[in-house]
């Protein structure tokens, strides 16, 4: 009878007092370049570290054609689909989306099969919704400039 006393108080305990790993979290400092802009430092894996700009009103992440080859030519992304996208100018784009092997963003975030818009020439690489989605929730702050991102694996 005590041994099942005492594991009801462990378990009304742990309910009251629900234990968060700093583990599951991810405080990524960002870059202000300016003009709200914000950047993240990232590794896509196949291409290696890049600069992330991130925008919280772009539905996919993005890449670069000069990204794209060099993922392909390594094996890291498959060809999954055609998107037709309105950009911030109100054009509208038909470019393909690839599925990246593994992205990491900051230091120990790890997300797999991340989907990703690709853009003609060398632009900037975006970290959109398709991306920021895959970690559950986060966080954007702007004092400091941090993105926290919740759900990551850690490498």
């Amino acid at each position: 009878m005590i041994k099942n006393f005492s594991l009801l108080i462990v378990v009304i305990s742990t309910w009251l007092n629900p234990v968060y790993s700093a583990e599951m979290t991810n405080s990524l400092p960002m870059k202000d370049k300016g003009a709200s802009t914000f950047y993240i430092n990232g590794h896509i894996k196949g291409y290696g570290i890049t600069e992330f700009m991130v925008d919280t009103g772009s539905g996919y992440t993005t890449i670069n054609e000069n990204t794209l080859e060099i993922l392909k030519a390594s094996g890291n992304a498959t060809y999954v689909k055609k998107l037709r996208g309105i950009l911030a100018d109100g054009t509208e784009k038909i470019v393909p989306v690839y599925r990246i092997n593994t992205l990491t963003l900051g230091p120990s975030c790890e997300l797999h099969n991340v989907e990703a818009a690709v853009f003609p020439g060398k632009t900037r690489h975006i970290l959109g919704l398709s991306t920021l989605r895959k970690t559950g929730t986060f966080t954007f702050s702007f004092e400091p400039p941090a993105l926290v991102l919740n759900d990551c694996e850690q490498v």
